[in-house]
């Protein structure tokens, strides 16, 4: 982008914002990157708006300069999803972080978007309620929103598309807009707020949410179980489902992801050894059912080694240990780099698609501990690389392009819940086919100067 422009674009949102709007190295630098792999990019600033009206001021400043425009919010993704790769302004939403209001009576919350799962989740307890997307960041709502995210309790509860009733949205032209409401259904025209779920910032920046809400169970116990061998614990998930027992979470991790753990979580000292970590929701005798149709289901499959985590203070032990998955997969390797796969594949196809997958791996060489969402057919793997060593890269890169195209082979989806941003963008094609020409002409037809998030979702060429 031409330097006078640019130029022109931060006078202009200074004069609008004052100090909040930043040119400073350190600011840039933290705004520069995600947790991914992807090269850093700095923006030209960073703004920080503090209301919708702000947004919408920038972005209609923005797009008079024909600026790129990149939303931000505690920067955790996976995929690039933030990296200025055109430069352009950041819009940070990190002082647009009221709760709103909590509604009991109708089990939804109204909070800006720059609101953090926790933040909102310690709103709540007062009132008995949860909010219950998961993915184990704590992300923003307005960022898990954008990047349709999950985790460890969509098996039961749902992803951020099912707990979201309504957004507003500021569209490139600065406008804004309200897409859904506070009714748990309708249909009355376009789907237009699951549009904007899973659109990367590509179509317009979030700026509020109404978002469903759980009661707090009754009764909550956690588990563990370990395998000697993956396809067995994955069978073990496939007849627990097919059973209908309504766990909440199910998690599975490999023989190397729990060599991680007991490194990365001192005292930990689990057995190197397939486990699923699991989780049931209910009243007490509820759980205990639930406990004893799996255990039964378990030992059908070679489980052993069953713990019943009973108290708060076990129960939090082991998801604590489960959501520190990435940094203790990297603790096998200390000093390196890492690139994470996201595939997600038919329940049916779970067991041959990991087996297939770690066929992958022992051909590429490479260290890649699994851990994967199970319940719903999600795993990762984190490819562990030499960060100076461009022959592990090419590899990891090529072993990441394989399980992409295995998880299309499978009837799946080469993001389960990390988006694409531009670290998936090129497999777009070959996953949706016309569908991805569809997906273009809507993006130029919303955004035709192409300023919201260039180079998300969509190559730069096409």
């Amino acid at each position: 982008m031409a330097l006078d422009h640019i130029n022109m674009t931060v006078d202009a949102l200074r004069g609008l914002l004052g100090d909040r709007l930043s040119t400073g190295q350190s600011v840039l630098d933290i705004h520069s990157h995600d947790e991914a792999y992807a090269s850093a990019h700095v923006p030209d600033a960073v703004a920080f708006p503090q209301n919708a009206d702000e947004v919408s001021a920038i972005v209609t400043i923005c797009a008079q300069h024909q600026c790129p425009i990149i939303p931000y919010g505690v920067g955790t993704s996976l995929e690039g999803h933030i990296v200025p790769a055109a430069g352009g302004i950041t819009i940070d939403t990190s002082q647009m972080n009221a709760v709103i209001s909590i509604n009991p009576d109708d089990m939804d919350a109204v909070v800006e978007s720059g609101v953090t799962r926790t933040q909102l989740n310690e709103e709540l307890k007062s009132a008995g309620l949860m909010f219950t997307v998961d993915p184990g960041a704590d992300a923003t709502m307005g960022g898990m929103a954008a990047t349709r995210a999950s985790g460890t309790n969509t098996v039961r509860y749902g992803t951020i598309r099912e707990n979201v009733l309504s957004m507003d949205v500021v569209l490139p032209s600065g406008e804004q807009i309200t897409v859904g409401s506070r009714a748990r259904k309708s249909a009355s025209g376009y789907d237009l707020k699951n549009l904007f779920i899973g659109s990367e910032g590509t179509l317009g920046i979030i700026t509020k949410l109404t978002v469903k809400l759980h009661g707090i169970p009754e009764a909550i116990s956690a588990a563990s179980c370990v395998f000697e061998d993956i396809d067995d614990a994955v069978q073990a998930v496939i007849t627990a489902i097919q059973s209908g027992i309504p766990m909440a979470r199910i998690e599975l991790l490999d023989d190397m992801q729990m060599r991680g753990m007991n490194i990365y979580n001192p005292g930990f000292n689990a057995p190197e050894k397939p486990h699923l970590f699991l989780e049931f929701h209910g009243s007490q005798t509820s759980i205990e059912e639930q406990i004893d149709m799996f255990r039964m289901i378990s030992a059908d499959h070679g489980g052993s080694d069953f713990l019943w985590a009973k108290t708060t203070e076990d129960r939090n032990r082991l998801w604590a240990a489960r959501h520190s998955a990435y940094y203790a997969g990297r603790a096998l390797r200390p000093g390196a780099s890492s690139l994470v796969t996201d595939c997600c594949v038919p329940l049916s196809a779970l067991a041959p698609s990991i087996a297939a997958a770690r066929e992958l791996v022992v051909e590429s060489g490479l260290m890649a501990p699994m851990v994967g969402h199970v319940g719903d057919g999600n795993f990762h793997l984190l490819i562990l690389v030499d960060p100076d060593n461009a022959d592990e890269w090419q590899r990891a890169k090529t072993l990441s392009s394989k399980l992409n195209h295995l998880a299309i082979s499978f009837g799946g989806t080469i993001t389960g819940e990390h988006g694409v941003g531009s670290g998936k963008r090129e497999y777009m094609r070959a996953e949706h086919g016309g569908a991805y020409d569809v997906m273009q002409q809507i993006k130029s037809t919303i955004d035709p100067l192409n300023i919201m998030n260039p180079g998300k979702i969509f190559m730069p060429t096409e």
